[in-house]
């Protein structure tokens, strides 16, 4: 981020230069594209019936700023087109929405214009956005989103020392607040993989028995007819689609990547994520990646089997895990820390998602796998907002999983705050509800402390969710219900709750020097594990060689839970 004192140094001209004879437009301030510039250094170009567009330079951040000419909705990058970094962190800025490859509404039916001989769906032949280790995308308005089409491929590439930023032209001119949101829209990514909107011929969704290893190919299911569900963001030009039956799909690498102040609402009634992964197959690689500040959900999952390790979530003011449509793949390493007064539930997933009766459609889509069996393991959650005014969600929990949901959850935490201000009724650690009979949910070596553990719910069987948890993870009991002064981190408030330890502490301590009710916990994670993310004297990925990539979580009050202050 570029910030106020360093910009102010530039001169605060109109973005743009003159002369040069070329096809590339500058904006002029207030509106309006009626100013040809020359090349400047830095800028990606493209060339569009026969014509050169590139950027023009924008005095105020020292960056690139590309027309609506460039790239918008209605006229996608149609070709490969690289982004690389600009001196000083400057950005690459985009007036308009930019739309990786065309949408192809109907890639699965007869006769389409992208489904001849599978090729699409099979390997892909759209065009691939390269994006360079330490370059930052910045996006003008609240209208604008990134938007990676079937096909397609994005190619995010950063380090620890460079990573890659995605944020809005607010953000760059020091204009922004960190916890301010729908500053941009978001990113979409598109796949050709199996979501249970669309219709399957008989057979069964490949799964492996103990759903811990990938598969090179999905098989068991064809598309009946066309499967297009139309996307996050999606109206008018700006409209897109995912689905298919390819859970091995190739959308690209996000790898150091930060996302920053998205949300917006680029269609009515339609609020973007951070990042929005729909239908993105396995084949995609997905390592460090952050979502910070959001005001809908942090990462959307909808179907697919893209694999996300490392994953941060700070100040997501929805839900900062959200899965749905049968997503199928592994979430490993994942730090949530939810903002002191915003804030919904650290995972919200359902097995089948949009189902009118949802009862009568569970036991069919459970018997094809076609209900979403996530395995998720080593996730940190750290729950502290109360869900009241100001707060523009529902009240902070932690994990809400139901429809005929089949998770494998293992080696984690759930941590909230035990403030006066806490609505402890719904301020809960865990809820598994909406589910049937046959469901095979694995909880394994979890613990969790909040005021309101579970909420009551019973198996189809009869037991309560809280007997079946207790069996293979832990509920801090004793401390949490005795009220008053509770502080999982400081033993001069609470000797009798030690997990998390570290400048800020959001690591778990080592397991043998954890406490629970005065004790050492009861559920091991086994040799060589840990519970949650990061364990303190551990590997600290969010800051290796001591390079910090994560936005806001070591920056003095930012990303700080209750007991932080």
């Amino acid at each position: 981020m570029r910030t106020l004192a360093a910009w102010t140094l530039l001169a605060l001209v109109a973005a743009g230069c003159g002369g040069g004879g070329d096809a590339s437009i500058a904006p002029r301030d207030g509106g309006g594209e009626d100013r040809r510039c020359d090349l400047p250094s830095g800028s990606a170009s493209r060339v569009v019936g026969g014509e050169t567009r590139h950027g023009c330079a924008h005095a105020a951040t020292g960056g690139v700023i590309y027309s609506t000419r460039f790239a918008d909705a209605g006229n996608p990058i149609t070709e490969d087109l690289r982004l690389t970094p600009l001196p000083d962190g400057a950005p690459h800025i985009f007036r308009g929405t930019l739309v990786i490859g065309e949408a192809h509404r109907d890639c699965h039916e007869a006769g389409s214009e992208c489904g001849a001989g599978g090729r699409i769906q099979k390997g892909g032949d759209g065009p691939t956005l390269t994006i360079e280790a330490g370059t930052v995308l910045a996006f003008e308005s609240s209208n604008q989103f990134l938007v990676v089409n079937r096909g397609s491929q994005i190619r995010a590439m950063g380090t620890a020392e460079m990573p890659i930023t995605f944020t809005s032209l607010s953000d760059e001119l020091g204009e922004a607040q960190p916890e301010d949101v729908q500053q941009w829209g978001g990113l979409v990514i598109n796949g050709f993989g199996v979501t249970n909107k669309c219709a399957y011929l008989s057979g069964v969704r490949s799964i492996p028995s103990d759903r811990t290893a990938d598969l090179a190919e999905t098989g068991g299911l064809t598309v009946d007819g066309g499967c297009n569900v139309e996307s996050e963001g999606s109206g008018g030009d700006s409209s897109s689609w995912y689905g298919g039956d390819n859970d091995a799909d190739n959308s690209g690498r996000l790898e150091y990547v930060v996302v920053k102040h998205t949300g917006a609402e680029t269609v009515p009634d339609n609020e973007l994520n951070g990042v929005t992964f729909a239908a993105v197959g396995r084949g995609t690689v997905v390592n460090n990646l952050q979502v910070y500040s959001t005001y809908d959900d942090g990462v959307e999952l909808f179907g697919g089997a893209v694999n996300i390790s490392k994953l941060v979530a700070v100040y997501v003011r929805d839900d900062s895990i959200d899965i749905d449509e049968g997503y199928v793949g592994q979430i490993t390493q994942a730090l949530v820390i939810q903002q002191r007064e915003d804030g919904n539930h650290c995972i919200e997933a359902d097995g089948v998602g949009s189902f009118k009766d949802k009862a009568s459609q569970i036991p069919g889509l459970k018997t094809a796998n076609l209900n979403s069996q996530p395995v998720i393991g080593q996730l940190t959650c750290i729950v502290s907002p109360t869900g009241e005014p100001p707060g523009t969600h529902d009240p902070g929990a932690g994990w809400r999983l139901r429809e005929g949901i089949e998770p494998i959850i293992s080696n984690s935490l759930v941590i909230a705050t035990f403030d006066a201000i806490d609505k402890a009724s719904d301020h809960y650690c865990v809820r598994y509800e909406d589910h049937v009979a046959g469901d095979t949910p694995t909880f394994d070596k979890n613990l969790f402390a909040c005021e309101t553990r579970t909420g009551g719910q019973s198996y189809a069987g009869g037991a309560t969710v809280e007997t079946e948890l207790k069996k293979e993870s832990q509920f801090a009991e004793t401390a949490i219900n005795a009220g008053g002064a509770t502080d999982p981190v400081s033993a001069t408030i609470d000797p009798d709750l030690q997990l998390l330890a570290g400048t800020p502490p959001i690591y778990s301590l080592p397991f043998a020097q954890m406490r629970v009710d005065g004790a050492a916990p009861t559920k091991s994670p086994g040799a060589g594990m840990h519970l949650g993310a990061l364990v303190q004297g551990g590997d600290d990925w969010l800051r290796p060689g001591g390079h910090v990539w994560v936005y806001g979580v070591f920056d003095g009050d930012r990303a700080q839970p209750l007991w932080f202050e």
